[in-house]
């Protein structure tokens, strides 16, 4: 596929209408159109961004936290919506690829989700987080190894990871292995536990972010979220726990392949984007001095195994009656007549592996 030598593109790093699905398609559609209004192929939005990071799990136990899930599942997006379909029209309209993170609901289950929408409007993949870090698994299900995915675009290859996905060597080599060109780090805010917890904050977390740019040879946009006084207020955070979360945390940036930041950070607690134009050839200077997918590799020491296998929940198997006719015949030493001969009904497993 012809790909473009230079791509403009946009990391959003705003807050979310806490929890509310109609609010954030709305600020969605209004920050893809100021992106495109400054030149940008690509917006790219943070971890769940749709409805909001649940932050909630965090701040108190399992039993204080269920207040809010059921909210939180009523504004998580399902791929087949209408609010989807009112994203993917809004990239149609304004020529715009928009990378979307968002809390996925899929029957009575949610997943962290990632999609990538081209500028006709068309979903080019979409994915799962395989692995929910921490007690983010007390809302989320996990993904499989089919999410590791990376895809031919427009843009060029394109791939994508959520937060700590981006600390699991092998997720990375993954998409490595696949030719990434622009790889998508979708985060959320990094105020969370921000006194206690040195491997949650933007530096740490930042720091991952460049050296995927780095160890993958790619572009990585990096999205964040912002934590507003708004968000405590709905979180009944107080003096109490006030210490968990605070305002701000914001810090997206756009990574080159050697590791250069390509514009300045905002503010932690600034709303707006960062802006870089991506020169597809600097790709080509990183590779020819390390690959570790090809020259730089060496897979008779060491190799991953990617296991595209997937099992689900249910399989539905479907039986019919069949009919055996008896062939037996009377034996050539007894002159009394043959039994007359009874049908064999047997029940045989036909087909099928039917989704589900």
């Amino acid at each position: 596929m012809q790909t473009r030598k230079i791509v403009r593109a946009a990391a959003v790093q705003a807050a979310s209408p806490n929890y509310d699905l109609a609010a954030g398609v709305d600020k969605t559609i209004e920050l893809a159109r100021q992106a495109r209004d400054e030149g940008c192929d690509l917006i790219v939005f943070g971890e769940t961004w749709l409805p909001g990071y649940p932050f909630h799990v965090w701040l108190g136990a399992p039993a204080w936290s269920l207040k809010y899930s059921a909210r939180y599942q009523a504004n998580s997006l399902c791929l087949d919506s209408a609010e989807f379909h009112h994203i993917a029209q809004a990239a149609r309209t304004l020529g715009i690829f928009i990378a979307l993170g968002y809390s996925e609901r899929s029957g009575g289950s949610l997943y962290l989700g990632q999609c990538l929408i081209d500028d006709k409007g068309e979903m080019l993949w979409s994915r799962r987080k395989l692995k929910p870090t921490h007690v983010e698994r007390t809302v989320f299900g996990e993904g499989y190894a089919r999410d590791l995915i990376v895809s031919d675009t427009e843009l060029g290859r394109v791939g994508a990871l959520c937060c700590w996905e981006h600390l699991s060597p092998l997720s990375k080599y993954a998409l490595y292995s696949q030719h990434e060109a622009i790889h998508i780090a979708a985060w959320p805010s990094f105020s969370l536990y921000s006194e206690q917890a040195h491997a949650l904050s933007a530096k740490v977390n930042m720091a991952a972010s460049q050296i995927y740019s780095v160890e993958g040879q790619c572009f990585t946009i990096a999205a964040s979220s912002v934590v507003t006084q708004e968000t405590l207020d709905m979180l009944e955070v107080g003096e109490h726990n006030a210490h968990l979360l605070t305002v701000g945390g914001g810090s997206s940036m756009i990574f080159a392949p050697d590791g250069r930041t390509l514009a300045p950070y905002l503010p932690h607690d600034a709303e707006g984007l960062i802006i870089a134009d991506l020169d597809m050839e600097e790709i080509a200077y990183a590779k020819a001095i390390n690959d570790p997918v090809g020259h730089y590799s060496k897979p008779e020491a060491t190799r991953l195994v990617l296991d595209l296998g997937h099992r689900e929940p249910m399989t539905r198997l479907h039986h019919k009656s069949v009919v055996k006719e008896s062939t037996a015949s009377p034996s050539p030493l007894s002159s009394a007549p043959a039994e007359p001969t009874q049908p064999n009904y047997s029940t045989d497993t036909v087909l099928l592996h039917e989704p589900s």
